[in-house]
């Protein structure tokens, strides 16, 4: 597949089509409660509300409905991890977790609960509180976290000049037939906590300023939002992406990793970023430069496609961001 086959492929997914209703959310928020969203900058993991000597992260999460219904265990474990993936992703550490589930009995609701309390315990972040509805007609879920950052990770700090980086666990499987490459189920509580300690590392020493966790937009999906957020362009090399062995190329560009993070890193610092996470076992690599294009453009060797122009079209921001 050359690679104007696979920026067509990459717009096409589920992920991609997801992201860019993001747009038309927040262009529909902004005309009913426009009071709500000033000074609020829409494309972090998490908002961040200044708070004495730091910030206080809050995110949320849903689980797709399909996803619910067919793996209920792994859905609710998804759901504390990947909220627990955005706290680290903006520098933070988490607090605690509330839940939100539906379900058709309470016998539907059991494996769901089982799920998220596994992962409450593999990252020690306890679940404190929720609402629940057993007399639905359908299983639905949703997770909210509360974290805190001294210094944070933010999706409008990357410039012209720094090296974009990717890291990611690659010790893991994918859950079929979802794209979800599980790195974390049965893998040692500590070493999961201990690799997301990198993250708020790097932003208390000033190592990277910006970062978001790879979601289901994939590793390209999710360059996308960082750099339309911090409003700039850039090349990237799929050739230095790392990945699994023996994985369709489409496949892994499209999967949402347990562990997986694309960050902004000042070329003076790449060298110790990637040091960071490698000595944790992890894979982390350059993955291309930014610049002040607007314009994301994908290369493996002499084939190149434009991935994004935001001159033409927003990605999450409706256009707001300039």
């Amino acid at each position: 597949m050359n690679v104007a086959d696979l920026v067509a492929a990459l717009r096409e997914t589920r992920g991609f089509r997801h992201k860019t209703d993001i747009a038309g959310v927040m262009s529909s928020l902004a005309r009913h409660a426009p009071a709500s969203l000033e000074n609020v900058a829409n494309g972090d993991d998490c908002a961040a509300i200044p708070d004495g000597d730091g910030y206080l992260l809050f995110a949320i999460e849903g689980m797709v409905s399909d996803f619910v219904r067919d793996m209920p265990w792994f859905a609710g474990y998804s759901s504390v991890m990947v909220n627990v993936s955005d706290i680290y992703a903006m520098g933070g550490r988490p607090i605690a977790v509330v839940d939100a589930l539906w379900s058709d009995g309470l016998q539907r609701a059991e494996e769901v609960l089982a799920g998220m309390a596994a992962a409450s315990a593999a990252y020690g972040v306890p679940i404190v509180g929720g609402h629940s509805n057993a007399r639905n007609d359908q299983a639905q879920l949703a997770v909210s976290i509360i974290g805190r950052a001294k210094k944070l990770l933010s999706s409008f700090s990357a410039r012209p000049g720094d090296r974009l980086m990717m890291a990611v666990d690659l010790r893991g499987r994918f859950e079929d037939p979802y794209p979800f490459w599980n790195a974390s189920v049965g893998a040692p509580a500590g070493r999961l906590r201990a690799d997301l300690e990198v993250l708020p590392m790097l932003a208390e020493t000033g190592l990277c300023n910006a970062a978001k966790d790879i979601s289901m937009a994939g590793a390209l999906g999710t360059a996308l939002m960082l750099l339309e957020c911090s409003g700039v362009g850039a090349s990237i090399d799929l050739s230095r992406l790392p990945a699994p062995a023996q994985v369709d190329r489409v496949r892994w560009l499209t999967a949402f990793p347990s562990f997986g993070f694309v960050m902004s890193v000042r070329e003076e610092d790449v060298a110790r970023v990637e040091q960071m996470f490698v000595e944790r076992g992890l894979a982390c690599a350059s993955i291309g430069t930014v610049n002040e294009s607007r314009k994301v453009t994908l290369h493996d060797g002499d084939d190149h496609a434009e991935l994004w122009n935001f001159e033409h079209d927003a990605f999450i921001t409706s256009g707001s961001v300039t």
